[in-house]
């Protein structure tokens, strides 16, 4: 299939930043995989997967070549119990929850609004709301870049941990995921005990949730607290929540009794990264072209023309203070280009 020359990605990165890749294509099918890893050309250039564009920063043009995974299609098949939903890659991710939900398919409720697509789940292990893509995951499928086959991967296999996963580390690069399946149920087990979905079931009078109903609130709160990417440049959650030793812990919530914290593994404590910008005075806090939005303080916006470079010397000036406040080092969830 044709590589494109120097095509803009401005419309591509949900951060809305413009630049532009030196070759590009469209994906639709491992076919066309197939295609243009069969392309002397594409040897002599580096590589760059895009999904959704909802997971990254970009600070220069991308001097290589960038494919745009549109693979699309939903396959479902029972088992007992369990309901196996099987997504092409390319399918949108709120489209995908949304699909589960009308349908009476329990285990992705909490995480609705989440930007981004199929594809970006397994290797981002994306979570909200007390659940991780590690807990409703069964498989997928990914294509070998160097031999060009499709290989499957089990839960085993990636090697999930929190906002990571194999094809973040030691395979990082040499696949590219294709399709993914999720083992969902007809019988909810409802996680309202994170963040404020309790708060606001009860504020809606709501004693019995539904799946929907659990939907419908993580919507309204993510709503409430994030921009839409459509009016104002951003990729959601730029930093990861801290993980902490207790020792460390410890020493902090003595200074800091009103401290948000939840439990995690291996007797760790993880912060909210939020709250800790937050208390270093960055919410909603303007500078240049860019800022973090007025809702929430982890999320850094694109006011209209900033640059990736813009961004992140702010995410640095971010940084730097929470470290000299409170000792702890964010780390960006964003991948920097």
């Amino acid at each position: 299939m044709p590589l494109l020359e120097n095509h803009s990605l401005k419309l591509l990165n949900t951060f809305g930043i413009d630049v532009n890749a030196k070759l590009y294509a469209d994906i639709s099918s491992e076919a066309d995989l197939t295609s243009v890893f069969s392309n002397p050309v594409v040897k002599e250039n580096k590589l760059l997967v895009l999904g959704g564009g909802s997971n990254m920063l970009f600070i220069k043009d991308y001097d290589g070549l960038v494919l745009k995974i549109s693979i699309k299609g939903i396959d479902v098949t029972e088992d007992g119990e369990d309901i196996l939903v099987t997504a092409g890659a390319g399918e949108v991710w709120d489209s995908l929850v949304k699909y589960c939900v009308a349908n009476g398919y329990a285990g992705v409720e909490n995480l609705t609004l989440i930007p981004g697509t199929v594809g970006a789940s397994p290797i981002q292990n994306i979570g909200a709301y007390g659940v991780e893509i590690k807990d409703v995951f069964e498989s997928c499928t990914a294509f070998e870049i160097a031999t060009g086959q499709v290989r499957s991967f089990s839960k085993a296999d990636c090697e999930f941990a929190y906002r990571e996963s194999v094809f973040k580390g030691k395979l990082k690069g040499q696949f590219i995921v294709t399709s993914v399946t999720y083992r969902l149920s007809r019988t909810a087990n409802l996680q309202t005990h994170y963040g404020a979905i309790n708060a606001e079931l009860e504020r809606r009078g709501i004693t019995a949730p539904s799946m929907a109903d659990v939907s419908e609130v993580v919507a309204a709160i993510r709503v409430s607290k994030l921009p839409d990417p459509s009016t104002i440049g951003n990729a959601g959650s730029f930093f990861k929540n801290p993980i902490i030793d207790k020792t460390v812990f410890d020493d902090l919530l003595s200074q800091f009794p009103d401290m948000p914290h939840y439990p995690a593994p291996d007797g760790r404590i993880k912060l909210a990264a939020g709250w800790l910008i937050e208390a270093c005075g960055f919410k909603g806090m303007v500078d240049g072209n860019t800022g973090t939005w007025k809702n929430q303080a982890l999320v850094l916006v694109n006011h209209g023309g900033a640059t990736g470079q813009e961004v992140y010397r702010f995410s640095e000036k971010i940084i730097n203070t929470v470290q000299q406040k409170f000792g702890v080092l964010l780390e960006r969830e964003v991948n920097i280009l």
